[in-house]
């Protein structure tokens, strides 16, 4: 064996190539830490593969497991395995020129792929990770010895500029050993406290040890890929601390594996509260995506629906096609897909342990329940599935008690064609005032939601199980008639000629601030109610154009009044319209501004206060 290094040039291609590595393809670089450790896994699994068709392999004592040591005086890192390692022309084969399937194909895409200059689609084609070096090294030498028992001990060495050099060694251990000799700027690598850092990130659930300074790293299991059976809550939880970086127990804990079209190996943890809620600020989406127990992104935004937001974990699938630097996903459709399985997966899942375990779920659900309505407003592709998850009061549940939407179809009447529901403040509001009346008297369920996203939530949902959502004070709301003995209780109703006369009277006096008045049979003991037309907002979407300030050219609500004919108030208006028209007036101004006040739409409650006053001034003169 000659002593002599053997140097050889890079050809004009590789040195282009190279300039792409260092310059271009990755845009953090810390990235080579992961690239590198990564090479070391997979020559270890080699190594395995070769151990169970080989009868010799040199040194196989050694243990399977990954080095690293850091020297800041030296300013020096090196990287060593016990893995297959690399014969002479394996060195030239693999170190010696850049994606040996072909740099001059490979550059001849290059130029013609029409991508941007640094080419990283067509790159993911080609091995090129080791290069990654040469990002903060100015000098890498690989300490080399093959598993073949008549291999040589060898050190391959480059500038990643104008060549390398092949020179025999002595002594050299079965692997690789890596040693960089770091540029000054890049001197930080060489901290332990640096290089831990990015071990920690990237390579927490390597398959083998790792070692830094001679402190085993990635002492956490990659649970993901155990058996669920194999695995206890326990586990579970400490898992889930350690990747969500708390210290609470999750709330619940999805573990499955999916082979096929798609090979998926997922843990999912719902967290055991909602930081959002705590004032933290909207919270990064937290599932990591991993490829072969490698970290590709911590923070995925477009794996999972925006509004899964706060779900904690990790998916991994060996089918992800990654660029060169696998720091992004060539195939997004693939991504997406992958995401929408787990996304299914897990509705399906919290569906069930609803089911199962209603009062859990009802603790997890008042944590948690604006993630699920905020999916029921944006998620389309899922809305239907996570509607089931929505939990409601109802005018057939005690206080504090939820039903579903699926509850509710069960409920209704024969020939019920729609799903009522009403938005207020709270449950108190919705009994005291006149909308729910109609619905008691006809024995019809009505939906309670008591918050300002109810209204996008149910304006985006429309219908359930094929039922349509109408609200109580819809004006197209269409019921049928009312028990004969619920009318009856009530008294006589105006006839049709003095109704029409006070409708008409009432809707002059307050053509201001109404579209239409009319006479109806939804109300029993209310004199009146305020119903909107199909073009006005509702008073919980008025309340957020004003908060966002965008009620510009919004203008008071024009309702549509609907009178009990039966309401003594509505016969007394009858009566006295003409013969004391300004009391009347009065009494109609202040019935309508009630009206709103009940219906959530009172624009300013001053002028509510001073027609009352007014009212009071006018029956004292009366009694004088």
């Amino acid at each position: 064996m000659s002593q002599t290094p053997e140097h050889r040039e890079f050809q004009a291609e590789v040195r282009q190539l190279l300039d792409i590595v260092i310059h271009s393809l990755y845009t953090d670089k810390e990235i080579f830490v992961r690239e590198l450790v990564s090479n070391a896994a997979d020559s270890m699994e080699k190594l395995k593969h070769t151990q169970l068709t080989e009868n010799q392999v040199h040194q196989p004592h050694l243990p399977l497991e990954i080095h690293l040591t850091t020297d800041e005086e030296a300013r020096t890192l090196t990287i060593a395995d016990h893995g297959i390692g690399l014969t002479r022309s394996e060195l030239v084969e693999n170190l010696g020129t850049i994606a040996h399937s072909g740099s001059k194909a490979f550059v001849e895409a290059l130029k013609n792929s029409g991508k941007d200059a640094n080419g990283t689609q067509l790159i993911g084609q080609f091995g090129v990770g080791f290069y990654s070096a040469f990002m903060v090294a100015h000098k890498v030498d690989v300490h080399t010895r093959s598993w073949q028992s008549e291999a040589e001990d060898l050190v391959w060495s480059s500038d990643g500029a104008t060549g390398y050099d092949i020179a025999a060694s002595e002594n050299e251990a079965r692997g690789a050993r890596i040693v960089l000799h770091l540029n000054e700027a890049d001197a930080d690598f060489a901290k332990a406290s640096r290089i831990k850092q990015i071990l920690t990130k990237y390579s927490n659930f390597v398959a083998f040890p790792i070692h830094l300074n001679g402190e085993r790293i990635n002492t956490v299991e990659a649970l993901w890929l155990k058996p669920k059976s194999e695995v206890t809550q326990e586990q579970y939880n400490e898992f889930y601390k350690f990747t969500a970086h708390t210290f609470e127990e999750p709330s619940y804990t999805l573990h499955f594996s999916a082979e096929g079209t798609r090979n998926i190996k997922a843990l999912i943890f719902a967290p055991g509260e909602n930081m959002e809620l705590w004032g933290m600020g909207q919270m990064q989406p937290g599932v990591a995506l991993y490829c072969k127990k490698v970290l590709i992104d911590p923070h995925p935004p477009k794996l999972l629906p925006e509004w899964m937001r706060f779900l904690r974990g990790v998916i991994d699938s060996e089918d992800i096609p990654l660029n060169i630097s696998r720091e992004s996903m060539q195939d997004s459709a693939l991504v997406r897909s992958l995401g929408d399985t787990v996304a299914k997966r897990f509705l399906k899942f919290l569906d069930k342990e609803a089911a199962d375990e209603p009062e859990k779920y009802a603790e997890f659900y008042g944590k948690f329940s604006r993630f699920i309505k905020e999916g029921v407003a944006t998620d389309h592709e899922h809305r239907e599935a996570v509607a089931k998850l929505l939990r409601f009061e109802s005018s057939f549940t005690e206080p504090g008690k939820t039903t579903t939407f699926a509850e509710y179809v069960s409920r209704m009447k024969d020939g019920q064609k729609g799903i009522y529901y009403q938005i207020a403040q709270s449950r108190a509001a919705i009994e005291s005032g006149p909308y729910l009346e109609a619905f008691k008297a006809r024995g019809l369920e009505v939906i309670y939601l008591f918050e300002q996203i109810d209204d996008y939530v149910v304006n985006s949902l429309r219908e359930f199980d094929g039922k349509e959502l109408q609200a109580v004070n819809s004006d197209k709301l269409e019921l049928p008639d009312a028990p004969e003995a619920e009318a009856e209780a009530e008294g006589e109703a105006l006839d049709a000629e003095a109704a029409a006369a006070l409708t008409t009277w009432l809707g002059e006096q307050l053509k201001d601030r109404v579209s239409n008045v009319r006479t109806g049979t939804r109300l029993v003991s209310s004199h009146a109610a305020a119903l909107l037309p199909e073009d006005e907002p509702s008073p919980q979407m008025r309340q957020m154009m004003r908060a966002l300030k965008q009620d510009t050219g919004l203008g008071h609500p024009k309702v549509i009044l609907e009178l009990n004919p039966r309401s003594a108030l509505v016969k007394q208006l009858s009566a006295h319209k003409d013969s004391d028209a300004e009391t009347a007036t009065l009494i109609a101004e202040h019935l309508l501004d009630t009206t709103l006040l009940s219906a959530g739409l009172i624009e300013d409650p001053q002028t509510l206060v001073a027609r009352s006053q007014k009212i009071l001034e006018t029956l004292a003169g009366k009694l004088g």
